[in-house]
């Protein structure tokens, strides 16, 4: 037994309706950290990742599934970053095939400049959306879902 043709219908009115807010939501926070620190959404992200882990070290394919991009995308957006003295490459102790990337004092400061000004760009922007008829409801599920965490 197949999903109706309605079923279908509202489950792809979500996900446009998913695809729109997150289309305004990402193109206020590149404006935003681009004006104000020069990342973009994707190198902002890798930051936040690496800040988050104990030592800001993360092995390249934990980055690439956190950062949802492609290893090869990985591998480009690291060099970018470490050419920037963001981010440093090291070899695993463990394992010497394995090669982690890592937060340098630089690109942890780097974040912690553009935190709030991504925070900010976030809340404005769910704020804005909240008062569409039809984001209001993403949002709402959203805001709930973060409370419970």
């Amino acid at each position: 037994m197949g999903i109706s043709d309605d079923a279908v219908e509202i489950r792809a009115r979500g996900w446009r309706t998913l695809a729109a807010l997150h289309g305004l939501i990402d193109a206020e926070l590149e404006r935003a950290l681009g004006e104000a620190v020069g990342l973009s959404v994707v190198e902002y992200t890798v930051l936040d990742a690496l800040s988050r882990q104990d030592g800001w070290h993360m092995r390249m394919q934990q980055l690439a599934r956190a950062a949802a991009l492609s290893p090869s995308a990985t591998t480009r957006l690291v060099t970018r970053l470490e050419d920037r003295g963001l981010l440093t490459r090291i070899l695993c102790a463990d394992d010497r095939r394995g090669i982690y990337t890592e937060l340098t004092s630089a690109g942890q400061a780097l974040y912690e400049k553009a935190h709030p000004i991504h925070d900010d760009a976030l809340e404005r922007t769910l704020g804005d959306a909240v008062a569409q008829p039809e984001l209001a409801p993403v949002v709402h599920a959203l805001q709930s879902t973060a409370v419970g965490v």
